[in-house]
């Protein structure tokens, strides 16, 4: 390697709403930019790939959303160079936009917008520039200095522009990094592949990763043995802005952690552990006195979505309620998960992941919860509905007794008096009733006074007979049998 001084391609990390076609446009790129020897080589998810347009390398971060690129954020790493701001030409700026600006704006990367689905009906570009204004986002020519782009992700129309600007947002700010110094890099994503083992994407940043390398992170390390770039092709080394398939980590690392070499497994192993002792001393569980919780069980196909479900999940905040994961991992959930799950009253939340047969079968047996999704914000909706639930006063329905009409003295509008024993148990006053006419329910109605002999009471037993002031939806009829209850909270 003669230069030690590189000029590294820019790290793009693409950003919006659930909706606005952040991926389609992902989607379009890769298929459209990628040569067709190299595209045909694609044939799984790293979490990143990277491009060659007019002769710049552009690296495109793939994450399940910008809740994996905040997590990443969060725990220090620097990732991406500029970012993507993707809004719906026919919805414009939506609740997370709004988050994908506050991210943008404390990481301080440069922001490009792309209004996209300018091909649907009532798409309109002046109002998402008006939208953008209101939350601090000035685009060119709408008094501010933010490049957009005018795209539709399903034609391909001002894909080239976007690009075209991202080169031209990073000529004016590019990163500069030695090829010969420290090695940077970051967990983009990290999975278990039933074959190859624990498998991890990595992001160089500074210097160059060759095979025989041993490198790791606070969790995990690897001795590099081979490594696969985005379309299955085998590499010796790897520069900085390329993302890499790495295999051989002897445990899962975390997505978000940063990467860095060692001399030696030994000294990897020594960090580790040095790592971890920290780590336990600070994360001690604290007391939740007084709330309620809710267990949740969380497995997800990739570290990456788990990273961001976790993410999204302790931001989901109650004065009352707390959700809490006992236990998380990648792959399908195992019988070990559901008996975790019945032991702990957790829901299982599963996503883009299948369940074990096994599992499925104790699943049944104790008849616990699952869900299964494909979309980090079906979970959230999921979350949040538990919460207002558990919040909600249970009802119990309490039986006490059953009475069988004998005469019916007063019927007017909805109320009538009637005659009536006592079959079995007892009648209060303010209980409801429950009219059955041939052992068929037909209709509901409440009680509002209760008579015997003519004289107010308060109860009456199993045999007695009593006249009752009642009220409801359906007219009763001599020899309908009544039953009385009431719901306790």
């Amino acid at each position: 390697m003669e230069n030690k001084n590189f000029k590294k391609p820019p790290v793009v990390v693409v950003m919006g709403h659930v909706d606005a076609g952040k991926t389609s446009i992902l989607d379009y790129i890769r298929r459209t930019k990628v040569a067709e020897k190299e595209a045909g080589g694609i044939t799984q998810h790293i979490g990143a790939y990277q491009i060659d347009y007019k002769g710049n390398k552009i690296t495109f971060l793939d994450t399940p959303g910008h809740e994996a690129f905040n997590a990443m954020r969060s725990r220090g790493a620097k990732v991406a160079d500029i970012a993507v701001l993707v809004v719906g030409a026919d919805e414009g700026v939506k609740p997370q936009t709004k988050e994908a600006i506050e991210i943008i704006k404390k990481e301080g990367l440069p922001m490009i917008v792309a209004i996209n689905k300018i091909d649907k009906p009532g798409a309109d570009i002046e109002k998402v520039k008006s939208d953008l204004a209101q939350h601090g986002v000035l685009l060119e020519g709408y008094g501010g200095d933010v490049s957009f782009a005018a795209t539709s992700a399903k034609t391909g129309h001002g894909i080239d522009e976007l690009l075209e600007l991202i080169i031209l947002a990073y000529e004016l700010s590019p990163v500069n990094v030695s090829l010969e110094g420290e090695l940077e890099g970051v967990i983009i994503e990290a999975t278990k592949d039933s074959k190859k083992g624990n498998v991890a994407t990595v992001l160089i940043r500074n210097g160059v990763l060759r095979i025989g390398d041993i490198i790791g992170t606070k969790s995990a390390y690897a001795k590099v043995k081979m490594m696969e770039d985005f379309t299955g092709m085998k590499v010796k080394e790897v520069l900085p802005g390329m993302p890499v398939l790495i295999f051989g980590f002897k445990n899962l690392p975390v997505v978000g952690d940063k990467v860095k070499r060692f001399n030696s497994q030994q000294e990897a192993e020594s960090y580790i552990k040095k790592k971890e002792r920290k780590e336990k001393e600070i994360n001690v569980l604290p007391n939740h006195e007084g709330k309620k919780v809710i267990n949740i069980v969380l497995k997800a196909d990739v570290e990456g979505s788990l990273d961001a479900l976790e993410y999204v999940l302790k931001g989901i905040k109650d004065e009352e309620v707390l959700l809490r994961i006992i236990k998380k991992g990648v792959g399908e959930a195992t019988d070990k998960d559901a008996k975790i799950a019945d032991a702990g009253n957790a829901i299982i939340f599963a996503f883009r992941t299948k369940i074990s047969k096994p599992a499925l079968n104790l699943i049944d047996a104790k008849k616990i919860k699952v869900y299964t999704a494909d979309v980090i914000y079906d979970f959230v909706e999921v979350a949040r509905k538990m919460i207002d639930d558990i919040k909600k006063p249970k009802e119990q329905r309490i039986d006490l007794g059953k009475l069988k009409v004998l005469v019916v003295f007063m019927t007017k509008k909805q109320r009538q008096i009637i005659g009536c024993r006592v079959l079995d148990g007892e009648v209060r006053k303010g209980v409801r009733l429950e009219i059955l006419r041939d052992g068929e329910v037909i209709g509901e109605g409440k009680l509002i006074s209760l008579e015997k002999n003519k004289q107010d009471i308060g109860q009456a037993k199993k045999g007695d007979e009593v006249g009752i002031l009642y009220e409801g939806n359906v007219k009763i009829e001599v020899g309908d049998e009544i039953n009385v209850y009431y719901i306790e909270k």
